[in-house]
C-alpha cells in the first residue's frame, strides 16, 4: 500500500465571528498602550447576532470608549447592516470591564521593585520555524492565510462585489515525495443573493485559488476538485450565523497545527502576559536558529511561573535536522546575552509596550511570518552570532 503523508491547516478571514472578537480585543489593547504603555489588559469579547459583549480586566490610565471601538472595528471589517452579518450602527454593545485582580497584579508588579517584571501568569508557550517557506513558516498555514487574505483584499477593492466578510480556507499538502504537492483546498465565502452558487465557485477558483496557489510555484496537478462553498449557499454569516468568542482560533493564530500550542490565546492581552510575549520570543529564537542553518526545523517550549521572571524551563527539539550538536543550540538558548526570555527582557527587546505595529493588525491572518508587517520578533538579528556555532 502506498501511503501518503498529508497535512492540513485552516485559516479564517477577519470577518469570521471569532476574529471580529479578537480584533475588538486587540483594538482596545492598542488604545490603552497608546495612552498608557504600562496598561494591563485581559479582554474577552463575544459576538452573537446583533450584540457585542465586552468583558475582562483593564488597569490603565487610558480613557477608552469601548462602544466606539466595537462599532468602528465591525465597520472597518466590512459589515454594513444586519443582513450582512451585523449592523455596526444599530448593534447592541454591552461592556463589563473591571480592574485587574490585585492578587494577579501583585505577581507581576512585585518584581518591578527588583528591576524585573514577573510573568503575568503560569503557562507554557511554543515557538516554531521550518525552512519549507521563505518566511520559515509551515506551507499549509501560509497558503491557507493567503487564500482568505487575498479574497478579502479583492472584496474590499470591489473585485468580488458579491462577497461578504466571513470566509474560511483549508489547505492539504502532500509531503510524500521530494517536493510538497497540493492535495486539496477548501474555501467557503459568504455572499449576497446576487450570485448563484455555480458562478461563485467558478469565480472563486479562477480569481482566488489559482492565483494564490500559483504564487507559491507548487504543483496543483494532484487536485481533482476544489471544495468551494461545499454546502452550497452561504448568505448568513458573521455573528448572525455563528457566535464569535475571543481566543478560539489559536491554531490559526500560530502554526496551523504543525507545532504544539500551549493553550493560551493572544488577543486582548498586554505584553506582561507571557501567553503572548513569550510565544513571540520563542518564535524569534526558533526562526533565527533555522535561518542560521543550525537546523531545518526547530521547536522551542518555554514555561513560566506567575510572578517569576526567569523561565521555569526551556525545551528544544530539532527533529533530527540539526547541523551542530543540539547541546550547543540549547546553550545559546540559555544564554541571556543572546536570548533574554524574561518578560521584561522580551518587552524591552521587542518594544512591546511601545510597538511599531498595531496589535489589531495581528488579530487575523496569523501572528507569525507576516512580511506585510515589520514585526520585531520576526527579525533575523541573531543569525550572525548563532552562525558561529557551526
Amino acid at each position: 500500500m502506498n501511503l501518503r503523508h498529508l497535512f492540513t491547516s485552516e485559516s479564517v478571514s477577519e470577518g469570521h465571528p471569532d476574529k471580529i472578537c479578537d480584533r475588538i480585543a486587540d483594538s482596545i489593547l492598542d488604545v490603552c498602550l497608546e495612552q498608557d504603555p504600562s496598561s494591563h489588559t485581559a479582554i474577552e469579547v463575544m459576538a452573537i447576532r446583533d450584540r457585542i459583549i465586552i468583558a475582562g480586566e483593564v488597569t490603565s490610565k487610558a480613557k477608552v470608549d469601548y462602544e466606539k471601538i466595537a462599532r468602528d472595528t465591525v465597520r472597518q471589517i466590512g459589515y454594513t447592516d444586519a443582513e450582512s452579518g451585523i449592523d455596526p450602527d444599530h448593534m447592541k454593545v454591552e461592556c463589563y470591564v473591571g480592574q485587574q485582580s490585585p492578587d494577579i497584579a501583585m505577581g507581576v508588579n512585585h518584581s518591578y521593585d527588583r528591576g524585573k517584571i514577573g510573568a503575568g501568569d503560569q503557562g507554557i508557550m511554543f515557538g516554531y520555524a521550518t525552512d519549507e517557506t521563505e518566511n520559515l513558516m509551515p506551507l499549509p498555514i501560509v497558503m491557507a492565510h493567503k487564500i482568505v487574505r487575498y479574497a478579502s483584499t479583492l472584496r474590499k477593492n470591489g473585485l468580488l462585489p458579491f462577497a461578504r466578510p466571513d470566509m474560511k480556507s483549508q489547505v492539504t499538502i502532500d509531503y510524500s515525495g521530494d517536493k510538497p504537492k497540493l492535495n486539496a483546498v477548501v474555501f467557503s465565502m459568504q455572499h449576497d443573493k446576487s450570485i448563484d452558487i455555480e458562478s461563485l465557485r467558478k469565480i472563486a477558483v479562477e480569481k482566488v485559488l489559482f492565483p494564490v496557489i500559483d504564487s507559491f510555484g507548487i504543483d496543483r496537478s494532484g487536485v481533482s476538485e476544489y471544495y468551494v462553498n461545499p454546502t452550497g449557499r452561504f448568505e448568513i454569516g458573521g455573528p448572525l450565523g455563528d457566535t464569535g468568542v475571543t481566543g478560539r482560533k489559536i491554531i490559526v493564530d500560530t502554526y496551523g497545527g504543525s507545532a504544539p500550542h500551549g493553550g493560551g490565546a493572544f488577543s486582548g492581552k498586554d505584553p506582561t502576559k507571557v501567553d503572548r510575549s513569550a510565544a513571540y520570543a520563542a518564535r524569534h529564537a526558533a526562526k533565527n536558529i533555522v535561518a542560521a542553518h543550525l537546523a531545518k526545523r526547530c521547536l522551542i517550549q518555554l514555561s513560566y511561573a506567575i510572578g517569576v521572571s526567569e523561565p521555569v524551563s526551556i525545551f528544544l527539539d530539532t527533529f533530527g535536522t540539526e547541523t551542530v550538536d543540539k547541546e550547543k543550540i540549547l546553550s545559546a538558548l540559555c544564554d541571556e546575552s543572546i536570548f533574554d526570555f524574561t518578560p521584561g527582557g522580551i518587552i524591552e527587546r521587542f518594544h512591546l509596550t511601545h510597538p511599531s505595529f498595531r496589535y489589531s493588525d495581528l488579530s487575523a491572518y496569523g501572528h507569525f511570518g507576516r512580511p506585510d508587517l515589520d514585526l520585531p520578533y520576526e527579525k533575523l538579528d541573531k543569525v550572525d552570532v548563532l552562525s558561529k556555532l557551526r
